[in-house]
């Protein structure tokens, strides 16, 4: 019996320590991005580059070329906004955009937002667009950074 045990023990390492097939997501790196028309662009209408403004501010959204669509939602030709508040875009453009605060996410395909939370002083904000996966499209579709002065 022992040696029974023995040999069942022995052909059961072999599958015992093999890799079991990978059934995890893809890491977000690997997630395809989507491509952007040509001369598609995101932009801020308001508030103007080098205003002073009084909170709350309101941020209304361009966008040209392109469609807006809700996270999700597969379009072609769509995304939607991210604001980034007082930082750069993420250096990898193939990841999802995190949600931060300050990398604020309108997946339900907004096209303005009032911000509450800016202090006094200088700010930055800037857009970029994200396809149905929060991933920057390819070439990323990303707005000109303003600066603006929040007053009392």
């Amino acid at each position: 019996m022992r040696t029974l045990i023995a040999v069942a023990l022995v052909l059961a390492v072999p599958f015992a320590t093999a890799q079991a097939p990978a059934t995890a997501p893809a890491p977000a790196a690997a997630l395809p991005r989507t491509a952007s028309p040509a001369g598609a662009e995101a932009y801020i209408i308001s508030p103007k580059d080098g205003a002073t403004v009084k909170s709350p501010v309101l941020v209304q959204f361009g966008l040209k070329g392109m469609g807006v669509a809700p996270a999700g939602v597969k379009f072609e030709n769509t995304g939607h906004h991210h604001l980034l508040i007082d930082t750069d875009a993420p250096a990898d453009a193939a990841a999802p955009l995190p949600a931060t605060d300050k990398i604020v996410h309108f997946g339900k395909g907004q096209t303005e937002t009032t911000l509450t939370t800016l202090t006094p002083g200088k700010h930055t904000l800037q857009l970029l667009l994200g396809d149905q996966n929060h991933v920057p499209h390819n070439p990323p579709v990303i707005s000109r950074k303003i600066t603006i002065t929040v007053t009392q």
